[in-house]
């Protein structure tokens, strides 16, 4: 098992020469001027602090989402905001369940916060043996390593699993990510354990679970809040709307011309999520997070679960 003592824990941090194209253009192209700013002078913004700060909750029809969770034989949390109108949708939105992959997406948003550009174009070194299953980006970078910046591209826009490792070691590991939630105003997220074991999703283990209120309102803060600077909310908003994991799920309950960001994961006893920060044709955007499980061990998740609720919340958004 890791211990985290200190940052970067069995990792090294070395200049880079040269990192990889894609990751460093994206980096590049979202930055006027270098970011040297410390990370404590960068500003954090708690989860009240974004647009539309006061909230109108709908009538939630509860029982068209427990019809679902009938015909699907899954346990839903979804909740959506519109941040304009201050609108919400809440079904089963503070009862836990695993998050999976969808960390990744909060990984990556606070090391933009805390990290100044020269260590996001800094080479993350590691060895063959820090390699998790499902890594098709991390594997091939064995021998030279990855910039940072890149490790954070890989782990949102294919979901790499030992690129979420590195990055939980840059941040100090687990309890570091959750101590930056914690500053963001989530209470409730707890992140416990690095891949694969993130993902195992035990019913009634508190580990490395949230609430589909708590995920959505972190997700808004780094791309819809102040916690990031223009620039590195731009970055990340680029990742997440290459995000190629994503079709059948939040993405396919969407109206045709609207744009989606979203964050995937999957995990054990047919769990499946999906995050997201949608930006409708017109008006303001909508955050919405979609968890499920479906309770069994060796449960398979079903993909139209995620799309029919979306929908759903959609509709009743209005």
């Amino acid at each position: 098992m890791r211990r985290y003592t200190k940052r970067n824990a069995g990792r090294t941090l070395i200049p880079a020469a040269a990192s990889l194209g894609l990751a460093a253009a994206a980096l590049a192209g979202c930055s006027s001027a270098p970011d040297t700013t410390p990370a404590a002078a960068r500003p954090s913004a708690a989860h009240t602090s974004t647009a539309a700060a006061t909230s109108t909750d709908t009538d939630t029809d509860t029982a068209a989402f427990a019809q679902l969770q009938s015909r699907y034989h899954a346990q839903l949390g979804v909740y959506a905001v519109d941040t304009g109108t201050g609108r919400t949708v809440a079904f089963q939105a503070d009862q836990r369940f695993a998050f999976c992959s969808t960390v990744k997406a909060l990984a990556a948003g606070e090391l933009l916060r805390r990290e100044t550009d020269a260590q996001l174009a800094r080479t993350v070194a590691y060895s063959a043996s820090d390699l998790v299953d499902y890594s098709p980006v991390t594997s091939l970078h064995v021998t030279g390593g990855m910039s940072l910046t890149a490790v954070m591209t890989a782990a949102i826009e294919v979901s790499d699993n030992t690129a979420l490792n590195l990055m939980l070691d840059q941040l100090g590991g687990p309890a570091a990510l959750q101590t930056a939630l914690r500053a963001l105003g989530d209470t409730t997220t707890d992140v416990d354990r690095t891949e694969p074991t993130v993902n195992s999703a035990v019913p009634g283990d508190v580990r490395d679970t949230g609430t589909a209120r708590a995920l959505a309102e972190d997700l808004r803060a780094f791309v819809l809040g102040d916690t990031l600077t223009p620039q590195r909310r731009a970055l990340l908003t680029s990742w997440l709307r290459a995000n190629t994991t994503g079709g059948p799920y939040i993405r396919a309950a969407v109206p045709a011309g609207w744009s989606v960001g979203d964050k995937t994961g999957n995990g054990d006893y047919g769990t499946r999520d999906d995050i997201a920060v949608l930006w409708p044709a017109h008006g303001a955007p909508i955050v919405i997070a979609v968890l499920s499980h479906r309770g069994t061990a060796d449960a398979s998740s079903d993909d139209g679960l995620i799309a029919d609720a979306t929908k759903l919340a959609l509709q009743q958004l209005g």
